[in-house]
């Protein structure tokens, strides 16, 4: 998505929103205002009439299919239905279909909207106890559902699994890519690479442990109103490990000095909605890195967006590197927390 942030192709994504937010009746009058721009770009349109504001996504090219977004919204569908966790209802044209689309320099940018959906991103910077123990409850939640839910007939969304990650063709690129990886860093990560997929293989994906996840809980994908935690932005949902959708609520802070508390607090949420035996806590670990693993090959593959510049670039490879070296070493998270929680 090179360019991304330059003016232009932001215009050029205004426009294409513009030709296309009559189909949910929203009329011409309506401001049409950038929310959020990464992989994908979120508008949020502000009626003239007062009436709620609605949340249009622009997807990104050469990603989703369009079957792969309409099972998106199959699952989001089912979850408002069947569950209480508090997500953003997908809006129909008015033909009653999802999807519009419009034409980008001779390519096709697919759009969705949602409901607009009040609260604010958790920070970092705050307490986050009490939120991750809310959010390991709504993440078993999830997990329940899709243990039980029976997939549609055409349901198609992507797997994150070691050979999609780190495989021949890898789904957000080669992290043997990542700046600033040195030939000593390559061999670390290489062995760390090596590593997981032995851990991975042996741990298997029986149903107890692997099905359809959201994939992409981070603290941007959550709003906080009052005592209500929302969850939003189902793009990355497939099928992985349970245990990933942890592993993704850390992400880019996975050296926070809170995380084995965060760890504690998610697994009481989760323990208090769904049973959890240790081999799967013991997993964690090995999610936290797997994901690392993934993001810095994202950052390498996305280096013009601002999450990339944000994460730090060449230092968050240098962080992975040394993450990479604690966990081979057993010293991430393991003796600080995983080991106490059996004394």
């Amino acid at each position: 998505m090179a360019g991304a942030h330059h003016q232009d192709f932001i215009d050029r994504l205004t426009k294409g929103v513009e030709s296309v937010k009559h189909h949910w009746g929203i009329d011409s009058g309506a401001r049409v205002r950038l929310l959020t721009l990464s992989e994908n770009a979120t508008f949020i349109v502000e009626a003239s009439d007062h009436k709620p504001s609605i949340i249009l996504r622009v997807h990104r090219l050469d990603y989703h299919s369009h079957d792969e977004i309409l099972s998106e919204l199959d699952w989001i569908g089912a979850l408002r239905k069947e569950s209480q966790i508090n997500i953003p209802e997908p809006l129909p044209l008015k033909d009653n279909s999802y999807i519009a689309s419009f034409d980008d320099e001779g390519q096709t940018r697919y759009v969705v909207a949602f409901e607009f959906m009040a609260g604010k991103e958790p920070s970092e910077n705050d307490s986050l106890s009490d939120g991750f123990e809310l959010l390991g409850k709504i993440s078993a939640e999830l997990h329940n559902h899709a243990s039980q839910w029976k997939l549609p007939t055409s349901f198609q969304r992507k797997s994150w699994t070691f050979q999609t990650s780190f495989g021949d063709k890898p789904l957000w690129g080669d992290w043997r890519e990542a700046i600033d990886l040195n030939a000593d860093d390559q061999d670390i990560l290489e062995t760390l690479c090596q590593t997981l997929k032995v851990k991975l293989d042996e741990y298997g994906t029986q149903e107890d442990r692997f099905g359809l996840i959201h994939a992409d809980l981070r603290l941007s994908n959550l709003l906080m109103e009052q005592d209500t935690l929302s969850v939003i932005d189902f793009d990355d949902c497939g099928f992985s490990w349970f245990m990933y959708d942890f592993a993704a609520a850390i992400s880019f802070y996975e050296t926070s000095p809170q995380v084995p508390a965060l760890t504690e607090a998610w697994l009481k949420g989760y323990r208090s909605v769904r049973l959890l035996e240790q081999q799967h806590e013991d997993m964690i670990p090995t999610f936290i890195l797997f994901r690392r693993l993934l993001l810095t090959a994202w950052i390498a593959s996305h280096s013009e967006t601002e999450t990339a510049i944000e994460a730090g670039l060449g230092d968050y490879t240098k962080g992975t590197v040394a993450l990479a070296q604690q966990y081979l070493k057993g010293d991430y998270l393991r003796a600080s927390f995983l080991e106490e929680r059996r004394l």
